[in-house]
């Protein structure tokens, strides 16, 4: 029987349950006290913890010793050497913005993104009441990746890009595991997030948009743009545009390809959109699939691009 299709053990029920009445914020502000902590022994048993429970691959990070990091944050967050992480030559190609493992992509149907087998939710929902951002998006294309405590946590352009709107939006922080996507509905939705839009500055009437949304979750209060710095934990916790340049008449930030835009300061999720007739997904990319950032996940296609406004 697949997985998807059984009913939910007493376990993943009382996980989901439990998580509707753990004061969710409370808990992610003494984990993201605790992973800045510089205290040397204190440092080391949060990151020796780690390397005995997840084990992770440190051997294309810029520093491969585990206890040569300030704090558990620092290592969690690590570099990879450069080189590390080969960018697709295909100019049109799109580069995997993490590591991580595909959740679901697709199609959105309308306004209707697949959050897990027999759960969606909607655009409207996922971008905060943005109708002109909805408008764009929908009956386009999306991508959910998430990011397991082990993997990299760095996130990366998946095509270049100008910022042409940014905003927080505030919410709860349930895990974004498996268990807890099949279990809580409107997940992605629900959760903390950072909303990214770009524009790659194309022609007016090839230009393509496309969103770069980062997900919080459960000891996941903490989120990063290289553009402003620490997003969440915020107070107060509103709905709140973010800036797109660093000051008023100046030309707003850019990215190029493959180059860093922010991280998870702990394992959360990514997703992409893309309007529709804009892109396809490489052949036999599918859920459950494991992914690295740099890799092929997609194609632009010849001549997409999207000129309406979205002021």
């Amino acid at each position: 029987m697949d997985a998807h299709s059984a009913s939910p053990s007493l376990g993943a029920r009382a996980f989901v349950a439990l998580q509707h009445v753990l004061p969710q914020h409370g808990i992610s502000r003494l984990v993201h006290a605790a992973t800045r902590s510089q205290t040397p022994w204190f440092k080391d048993l949060l990151i020796r913890s780690f390397m005995r429970g997840f084990r992770p691959d440190l051997s294309d990070a810029v520093r491969s010793d585990p206890l040569a990091y300030a704090s558990f944050n620092a290592f969690f967050t690590r570099a990879l050497q450069p080189g590390a992480r080969p960018l697709p030559t295909d100019p049109a190609a799109l580069a995997c913005p993490v590591d991580g493992t595909v959740s679901e992509l697709g199609d959105i149907e309308d306004d209707r993104l697949l959050q897990a087998k027999g759960r969606h939710y909607t655009l409207d929902a996922l971008l905060a009441g943005r109708e002109d951002w909805v408008a764009r998006f929908r009956g386009g294309r999306f991508a959910t990746i998430y990011l397991a405590p082990y993997n990299y946590h760095r996130i990366h352009m998946a095509l270049p890009g100008v910022l042409r709107d940014a905003w927080f939006v505030p919410g709860r922080l349930f895990s974004v595991n498996r268990t807890t996507a099949d279990g809580v509905a409107n997940l992605f939705a629900r959760n903390e997030r950072v909303n990214l839009l770009f524009e790659d500055g194309g022609t007016e009437s090839q230009t393509l948009h496309h969103a770069l949304l980062f997900i919080g979750a459960l000891n996941v209060g903490s989120m990063d743009t290289i553009w402003h710095g620490e997003v969440a934990p915020r107070r107060p916790r509103r709905l709140e545009r973010l800036p797109v340049a660093p000051a008023a008449g100046s030309a707003p930030y850019a990215a190029a390809r493959g180059e860093e835009v922010g991280r998870f300061n702990m394992g959360s999720t990514v997703i992409l959109l893309f309007p529709p007739g804009t892109i396809e997904w490489r052949a036999g990319l599918a859920s459950g699939q494991t992914v690295r950032m740099g890799e092929t996940i997609g194609r632009r296609l010849s001549g997409a691009g999207c000129a309406a406004s979205a002021d």
